[in-house]
């Protein structure tokens, strides 16, 4: 056994600015009151969080590439039988991946058009309407169960990796670095051979952060002023 590189640098600041942006906008807007804008901002920035991780996904390092984890049915029954071999995202963990940033997009996606009635309006709201405001403020409360369930389901996959097969996947998200008997040569990929670099996380961030600005709504035209009050008429007498 040896140390491997598996997790780049961004990869793991993705990972817990995501976990923290979650937590924040869960418990934002479960108090509601004046934290509800603070609920939105969080959205905007998981945006920008989503597509970094999307476009990492395609010009960063080996392990954190689609193409690297991302496999058909033959991968994911091999891995069932016990005879994958690899590091970074199991055939099934990838599944996981593709759910959860699937869900997590849908969910900032949907508080985009919605409104609440009281104190919040998403920036994209007046585009579709007040009945189909209020239907995607309905599924994103849907899919904040859905997110919690999946969420639950991905922490206990880590518990059951921990006791049951004495793997800790937690530590390498931290270090970014696991133990593993396997070298570039056998099946490992190297996650600093190839893609990621400055260049790339430039790319990644500029992206991700026009994209959490439009999702601010900072594109948007700037609103039409209010039409001018004509002066009362001065009485007759």
């Amino acid at each position: 056994m040896h140390r491997q590189r598996v997790w780049d640098l961004p990869i793991r600041l993705f990972h817990w600015l995501l976990v923290a942006s979650i937590a924040f906008a869960y418990v934002s807007g479960t108090l509601g009151g004046n934290l509800i804008d603070w609920h939105g901002r969080a959205g905007f920035f998981i945006v920008g969080l989503v597509v970094f991780r999307i476009v990492w996904g395609f010009i960063g390092t080996a392990t954190a590439r689609f193409a690297s984890f991302v496999r058909g049915p033959g991968a994911i029954r091999a891995y069932l039988r016990g005879e994958w071999r690899g590091i970074g995202h199991n055939p099934v963990g990838a599944l996981s991946v593709l759910a959860l940033l699937g869900l997590i997009a849908a969910q900032a996606a949907t508080g985009l058009f919605t409104n609440d009635d009281i104190a919040y309006q998403g920036p994209f709201a007046d585009w579709v309407g007040k009945d189909l405001s209020d239907r995607f403020h309905t599924w994103h409360a849907w899919l904040q169960n859905g997110l919690l369930a999946l969420i639950a389901l991905h922490v206990g996959a880590i518990v059951f990796y921990l006791h049951v097969k004495k793997e800790n996947l937690v530590k390498p998200m931290l270090t970014g670095w696991t133990a593993s008997d396997l070298t570039p040569r056998h099946g490992a990929p190297a996650a600093t051979r190839r893609g990621g670099g400055l260049v790339a996380f430039l790319v990644a961030a500029v992206i991700a952060g026009a994209a959490g600005l439009s999702a601010a709504g900072a594109l948007l035209p700037a609103p039409a002023p209010a039409p001018a009050q004509a002066a009362p008429a001065a009485p007759a007498w």
